[in-house]
């Protein structure tokens, strides 16, 4: 890990994850459990290479995630949240219903924040299962 700048604990754990593009990664593997390369640069958000690059070294040098080899392909690596990633799993649920509060929730995205809003300790936890089983 590179120099911090402060320390105080919310500016050295911005340095880490902080950033869109950064949290946006934990995000999808949040949902997705693993993502190969290809796959983040097809998100929504249109991340470009050098910047996906840029912060997949960043968390996998923060062991924030971790990889592994493509169980089908020799040429993929498969991403995937460590338990420090797993978890920011409360940050990004409290990020989710901050948004859905303040902003608007496309109508594809209304039924996992109505999970969230329903029972947040309970799908925390479920999720917390989801990404540690291999």
């Amino acid at each position: 890990m590179s120099k911090k700048r402060s320390d105080c604990p919310i500016s050295s754990s911005l340095e880490i994850w902080g950033d869109k593009w950064s949290l946006l990664i934990i995000r999808d593997l949040m949902l997705k459990k693993q993502c190969t390369y290809g796959e983040f640069l097809k998100a929504d958000e249109k991340i470009a290479t050098n910047i996906l690059a840029s912060r997949l070294h960043q968390l996998l040098e923060n062991n924030v995630i971790a990889k592994k080899d493509h169980p089908d392909s020799k040429l993929k690596i498969l991403y995937h949240l460590t338990e420090k990633g797993i978890d920011l799993i409360p940050i990004i649920v409290e990020i989710n219903l901050w948004g859905d509060k303040y902003l608007s929730t496309p109508p594809d995205k209304k039924k996992l924040v109505e999970n969230m809003k329903k029972n947040k300790e309970k799908f925390i936890e479920a999720a917390k299962i989801y990404l540690s089983e291999k």
